[in-house]
């Protein structure tokens, strides 16, 4: 009878010192919790006492910890990026804008010849032009950018797709005096794509590639076991490794890729596109080349 009793209280004050470990436990993580929701400190939960259900609900508090910093510091770039998509689509419609209004001033004077009244027409037309073409490419980012944005995958005929697209910049090409360079298979290159989505991307390219090009384009279009790509480049006379990185940031603007009238959206919506096809858009710099490569995986 004394063995039993002594066993039993034995296992009571076990019991009773693991209770009370583990609730103290429980109260200073607790107060690591409360410090750090505070902002008092950014310590993760460490545990004194070792039980193996304690450490797991400290392995998911710290994991959940982790995830909160990874969305806190994205909501920080979201926003940052916001604050810069703002401004500078705020800079732009600014200088049209101010350009219309001006010379919408100069066409109320009764002081104006007809050729200064035809001149300054053109201007505000060009202008209001510039606008539309501004506000349609950020609106269209910006529903690309939406999840639900939606895409027809069927099969196409790439090659056909391209050349397709191609004539209708032979007049860009001849006023730029430009004769691009194309290497396009004749047998079918068939890919899994968005062909409405797929023409926008090679427009883009292209647009960027002649408009900014330094006198040389080249198109080209390859098979490979894997994937099929689509190089576009052009020579550049100054281009730095840093533009590079930021070639797809909005409204990013290399002087000797995006300058001029380009609202510097076109190469964005061009990478959001490949990536919603679940393709890809990259850019490399060798020597004076500029390469655009759109691969689609087979």
């Amino acid at each position: 009878m004394l063995y039993v009793t002594i066993i039993f209280m034995t296992v009571f004050l076990y019991v009773l010192t693991r209770l009370y470990l583990l609730k103290k436990e429980i109260k200073r993580a607790t107060r690591q919790l409360s410090g750090l929701n505070k902002n008092v400190t950014e310590k993760k939960i460490d545990i004194r006492y070792f039980d193996r259900d304690i450490e797991r609900l400290a392995m998911e508090i710290n994991n959940q910890i982790d995830l909160t910093k990874k969305a806190k510091v994205e909501k920080r770039v979201i926003e940052n990026e916001l604050k810069k998509s703002i401004s500078y689509i705020s800079h732009d419609i600014r200088t049209p804008m101010t350009s219309i209004l001006g010379y919408i001033q100069f066409l109320e004077s009764d002081n104006i010849t007809p050729e200064m009244r035809k001149e300054y027409t053109r201007i505000i037309k060009n202008s209001a032009r510039r606008l539309k073409v501004l506000l349609e490419d950020y609106f269209e980012l910006s529903i690309i950018a939406q999840a639900d944005y939606p895409m027809k995958i069927e099969t196409i005929k790439l090659n056909h797709l391209i050349l397709e697209v191609l004539v209708g910049f032979y007049e860009e090409f001849n006023i730029r005096n430009i004769e691009p360079s194309i290497n396009i298979p004749d047998h079918d290159i068939i890919i899994m794509a968005d062909s409405s989505a797929v023409k926008r991307v090679i427009e883009n390219l292209v647009v960027n590639a002649a408009r900014h090009s330094s006198g040389h384009v080249s198109i080209q279009l390859e098979k490979f076991n894997t994937s099929v790509q689509l190089t576009i480049s052009n020579s550049v006379n100054q281009l730095s490794e840093q533009d590079l990185h930021h070639m797809f940031d909005r409204f990013y603007k290399a002087d000797q890729t995006r300058t001029g009238r380009g609202t510097g959206l076109g190469l964005p919506i061009a990478k959001s596109l490949m990536e919603k096809m679940n393709g890809s858009l990259t850019a490399e710099l060798i020597e004076n080349q500029l390469f655009m490569i759109c691969e689609w995986e087979i």
